[in-house]
């Protein structure tokens, strides 16, 4: 009964699962700060969506969570813009370069295995890190052991040239990191559709030096310009973005995105930084399982859809797709963005 046919992927899903699905990785972009494609790509690939399609939808839902959740913290006053345009700069040369070496691997007829091993390999090491930081952070409180750190640690990119004055953050850093940092984002998302958050929001903290409260807010901001970019050249090279997808998966994730953000200061953060890592490391081993023992992929092929049962809607959509690459991938940005803007405002208003 709610079962429905994607006209671009050629893919059956189940609606009420794909929003619980999408929500729940919502939950988790507003409440850390992270793109959340990590766990919503793979997700996809799982379901039987082939990779190439995972990605730019994936990168396309990316983008109405990152609205959402970034205005939920800009409301707050807890997003550097001057940061985020840094970041966003870097996160620009990285996105076209990644399409390129994506586009290159499709033609090669190898993308899928590619992304399987990135995924793997990426996700088992990210979850590894934080169960073992979790788990230290845990046996650290429990023993009332309490570490005095300095409040920026300067490392030898703090020294590059270039320096610049970020009042929100109070830094006076070099240009050259967040620019660098932002190259390998676009680079990581543009290849494998991820945020790239998981990746950038330890670096805001751990290297960069911004306050904490500060970093989930600016990492999203950031996100929302790479991801339409990333987005844009995936459905215009390659055909790749399905506007049903986009839907389903921007309205549970914008609600999802929302819910994380409010409750974002009520959750101790160790423990769900473990459980977090539990369930990377679980889709990490997935993947690994799949490339060397079952062997078993979604079709890597983009095949040209035959339109005599679908309705005059859908058949527009899918010739739009074809013959109108760039008007359809602005399009489908632009229903993400709406989306993730009309229920920001919407949840603003209700918790006032």
């Amino acid at each position: 009964m709610f079962d429905f046919y994607l006209p671009i992927t050629e893919v059956t899903i189940n609606i009420p699962l794909l929003l619980i699905i999408s929500a729940a990785v919502g939950f988790l972009t507003g409440l850390l700060g992270i793109g959340g494609g990590f766990l919503m790509t793979p997700i996809l690939i799982f379901l039987g969506i082939p990779p190439i399609y995972a990605v730019a939808n994936g990168a396309n839902n990316i983008v109405a969570a990152s609205v959402s959740g970034s205005l939920a913290h800009y409301f707050k006053n807890h997003i550097d813009i001057k940061m985020g345009l840094l970041i966003l700069t870097g996160g620009l040369i990285g996105s076209i370069i990644g399409v390129e070496i994506f586009i290159f691997f499709l033609k090669k007829g190898t993308i899928n295995n590619i992304i399987s091993i990135s995924y793997f390999v990426l996700l088992s090491s990210i979850g590894l890190m934080m169960f073992y930081e979790s788990l230290s952070e845990m046996k650290r409180i429990r023993n009332k052991k309490f570490i005095k750190r300095k409040i920026h640690q300067h490392y030898w990119i703090h020294n590059l040239p270039f320096k610049v004055r970020i009042h929100a953050s109070k830094l006076y850093i070099s240009a050259i990191g967040p620019i660098f940092f932002g190259i390998i984002i676009g680079l990581v998302s543009s290849l494998l559709g991820v945020g790239g958050g998981f990746l950038l929001v330890p670096i805001l903290i751990y290297i960069i030096g911004m306050p904490a409260k500060l970093v989930p807010g600016t990492s999203l901001f950031a996100m929302i310009f790479v991801m339409v970019i990333v987005t844009l050249l995936h459905g215009i090279s390659n055909n790749t973005i399905d506007i049903y997808l986009v839907i389903i998966l921007a309205i549970g994730s914008v609600f999802g995105a929302q819910l994380g953000s409010v409750i974002s200061s009520k959750l101790a953060g160790e423990e769900l930084r473990g459980l977090m890592s539990i369930l990377i490391l679980t889709f990490g081993f997935k993947f690994g399982y799949d490339l060397f023992f079952s062997k078993i992929l979604p079709s890597i092929d983009i095949t040209n859809i035959s339109h005599a049962d679908f309705s005059r809607f859908t058949n527009f959509v899918v010739i739009s797709s074809q013959n109108y690459p760039i008007i359809y991938g602005i399009t489908s940005v632009s229903v993400a963005i709406l989306i993730g803007i009309l229920v920001a405002y919407s949840f603003k208003k209700i918790i006032k």
